[in-house]
């Protein structure tokens, strides 16, 4: 028993919570609610929360899957089943937080981690999870587990955070259509036999892009999009050999696809043979052989098509910034009068003057969003400008590309259409229309 300050006595209960029991209530509920999501919420504490609180950031989500578990579980009993998923998660963890990173939820055996610093941190926890992987399969397997497979999926996009939710449960969430690529891209991965597959958005996010291994995987559209999408694999976390395959076949793999995609069947198939020949790990190629097989036997090509007609300005694509779409109309007419330039079958030097107007374009039309960015005030300056700079390097190695007389005009009409136009109407149709939407709303509050 406890004397108070009138000399009754009184029980602990009655008591105020000592500091220590303080911390452990706070590290609890951290386990539930992250640190992290407190801390972009600008709030001091838990207890600051409320339903409703909300910030708008751009952020990478991650989606990752353990393949089969249903399976492996149907195996298991319950107890088995939730050592094996609790073990994976502890060595999951670490490595997104190290990569500053936070899991917002755990959605039976997959993750759903928020990134919001950077999209360079999303990709390094990816490759990082895909290594120790390895490690932890060598453990479970002597526990009498069966080793492990994953996909991860990786999107970067302006999205909602906040907290949901009512008197009696509330919870963190993030509410973005950048949310359904990111899981739409995990799904993917089964399909191409790949463990982590990015978008386009990702890509043009990365601070550094150019020491990763990359390559394009297939032009989609995904449930939930309207226009295609770019995807691409990051190859850095395979076995060495693969790893190596990859690396070596990346061009003529990159060629067999755009050949594919123009339903040249004889060629890709004769190019994807040859990435199995020097790579026989390589499962998407073995997906696309598939795919010209199928092709032949039914005349069903799964591709998006279209890419035999021209992408005419819509309504739909302006930011209602006037003098902002004039720029991006002229943009998109001139790298179609490139693309009609290569199909043409024109000269080295014809070429090369329609790449550079559009080069002197692209330089004009990026000050001219950048000057008028950091006047307003565009609290996502940096990341517009990121992107900006991530989409001139690809297309200053497409010039690279054009420049070297060897390569095909199907494979350099490809690219220009996934590089260019693809890059234009997406970034246009997302990161711009936010642009818009900043800058009309500014000017309506100053009347």
């Amino acid at each position: 028993m406890e004397v108070n300050k009138n000399g009754a006595k009184e029980s602990p209960e009655h008591l105020d919570p000592p500091a220590l029991d303080l911390k452990k209530i706070t590290l609890a509920y951290s386990r539930f609610v992250p640190p992290q999501l407190v801390e972009i919420l600008e709030k001091q504490s838990i207890l600051d929360l409320e339903p409703g609180t909300q910030v708008e950031r751009e952020i990478t989500i991650l989606f990752s899957d353990v393949r089969g578990f249903t399976t492996i579980s149907e195996e298991l009993t319950p107890q088995r089943t939730f050592e094996l998923i609790n073990a994976y998660f502890r060595r999951m963890e670490p490595i997104i937080f190290r990569n500053n990173g936070f899991i917002d939820k755990y959605i039976g055996d997959a993750i759903m981690a928020i990134f919001p610093k950077s999209a360079s941190d999303a990709l390094h926890a990816s490759i990082d999870m895909l290594t120790e992987l390895r490690g932890f399969n060598k453990d479970i397997e002597e526990k009498g587990f069966k080793p492990l497979q994953i996909g991860i999926g990786l999107n970067t996009g302006i999205s909602m955070i906040g907290t949901v939710g009512g008197r009696q449960k509330m919870e963190g969430t993030v509410i973005s259509d950048a949310v359904n690529l990111a899981s739409r891209l995990e799904s993917l991965t089964k399909a191409y036999g790949v463990p982590l597959l990015i978008s386009e958005h990702t890509l043009y996010s990365l601070d550094d892009a150019q020491d990763h291994c990359i390559r394009f995987i297939d032009r989609v559209r995904v449930k939930g999009k309207s226009r295609p999408q770019c995807i691409f694999e990051i190859y850095d976390a395979d076995i060495e050999k693969v790893r190596t395959g990859k690396t070596e076949t990346l061009k003529v793999f990159e060629e067999a696809v755009a050949y594919y995609h123009y339903r040249d069947i004889d060629r890709a198939e004769a190019l994807f043979q040859s990435c199995l020949h020097l790579n026989p790990n390589d499962f998407a190629a073995k997906l696309y052989l598939s795919r010209c097989d199928n092709y032949r036997n039914t005349g069903v090509h799964e591709s998006t098509g279209e890419l035999d007609k021209v992408t005419f300005w819509k309504d739909e694509y302006n930011i209602g910034i006037p003098h902002i779409d004039a720029q991006h109309m002229e943009l998109l007419e001139q790298i179609n009068r490139l693309s009609e330039t290569i199909g043409s079958g024109a000269g080295e030097e014809e070429i090369a003057n329609a790449l550079n107007f559009v080069d002197k374009y692209v330089n004009v039309h990026f000050k001219t969003e950048e000057r008028l960015m950091e006047e307003k005030g565009y609290p996502f300056l940096k990341e517009h400008q990121n992107q900006h700079r991530i989409f001139y390097q690809c297309f200053l190695n497409l010039k690279s590309e054009m420049d070297d007389s060897s390569q095909d005009k199907v494979f350099l009409l490809f690219r220009t259409q996934i590089f260019l136009v693809d890059w234009l109407i997406n970034h246009t149709t997302k990161t711009d229309k936010h642009l818009g939407k900043f800058l009309r709303e500014q000017e309506a509050s100053h009347g």
